[in-house]
């Protein structure tokens, strides 16, 4: 099982109320969610394996080149209070203390947690994904990973619906049902159809029905363009202009859009704690903090 941190971190944040704090006033409610969305998870799926997969870059700047708008939008206009640096994602203030807390829980707890310099939590899934040997369960509120979806391989989405206890399990057959296209052929929709979430733009007139029956139509994005290319193809005149103006990010895009199978990552020990790694800082982050019940249900299903 691995684990978009940041996604879950977030929906935590925003689904416990502020009012869960620490004994000296800190909220700490997207640490005590984030417990409780685990410990359901490893209750629900029981995986052998689980990763905390981290953001260590969340804008990489390979990204950035290619593609100046990559999540453009998102970068605070004045670095946080304390800050060195100018470009960082725009998170609540009470949320961005609580970052570090998680991080040392996990690791008290012996929960593997992985990042690596110049890529984001996608890209460490993406390469966990590609090196694994058996089913993967890949829980995160992001669609952009339905890319990695894969019945042969038993690789599948566990999309939040309502916190983690509903969720909606995503396969090959739910995503052709929804997009019109498999794991494979996501990364090319979303591509074509853009995300104004990530800044993306897209090619302006192809939504996402538009790009899923070009797909279904002509196999793939190189199929699509070499399509536009020829005048004889079945394209409109308007779909083919649209495809050759947008050459020059339809070129860049893919890069962009598909999340590495190649990051450095070390090979770690994923396998799900029985017990904690550090049990005296385990307890002292629970004292300073007030994890309370959410930590105590983690170990119980832990050592369960």
């Amino acid at each position: 099982m691995l684990l978009d941190t940041a996604s879950l971190y977030f929906r935590a944040y925003f689904g416990v109320p502020e009012s869960v704090k620490s004994p000296d006033g800190i909220p700490v409610n997207a640490v005590r969610g984030l417990l409780d969305f685990i410990a359901r998870l490893v209750h629900d799926h029981h995986p052998d394996e689980l990763v905390a997969c981290m953001d260590a870059d969340w804008r990489p700047q390979w990204r950035v080149d290619l593609i100046p708008s990559y999540k453009a939008h998102r970068v605070a206009e004045e670095a946080p209070a304390g800050s060195a640096e100018p470009d960082e994602e725009e998170i609540p203030d009470t949320l961005s203390p609580q970052v570090p807390v998680i991080e040392d829980v996990l690791d008290a707890l012996g929960i593997a947690r992985i990042g690596a310099a110049g890529y984001e939590a996608d890209d460490i899934i993406g390469t966990l994904t590609a090196r694994a040997r058996g089913p993967v369960d890949i829980v995160t509120g992001d669609r952009d990973l339905f890319q990695l979806i894969d019945d042969d391989r038993g690789i599948r989405i566990l999309y939040p619906v309502k916190g983690v206890g509903t969720l909606q399990i995503t396969d090959a057959a739910l995503l052709r049902e929804k997009y019109g296209v498999d794991g494979s052929g996501y990364a090319d929709l979303a591509l074509l159809r853009g995300d104004p979430s990530d800044g993306l733009p897209g090619v302006p007139g192809i939504g996402e029905k538009t790009a899923a029956k070009l797909l279904d139509a002509y196999g793939d994005l190189a199929g699509i363009m070499a399509a536009a290319e020829n005048p004889a193809s079945k394209l409109t005149p308007a779909q083919r202009k649209r495809l050759l103006e947008a050459r020059p990010y339809i070129e860049v895009a893919p890069k962009v859009v598909r999340v590495a199978t190649d990051a450095p990552i070390p090979d770690t020990d994923h396998a799900l704690p029985t017990e904690p790694a550090d049990p005296e800082w385990l307890e002292s982050l629970a004292d300073r903090w007030g994890l309370g019940g959410s930590l105590q249900r983690l170990l119980a299903t832990l050592h369960g």
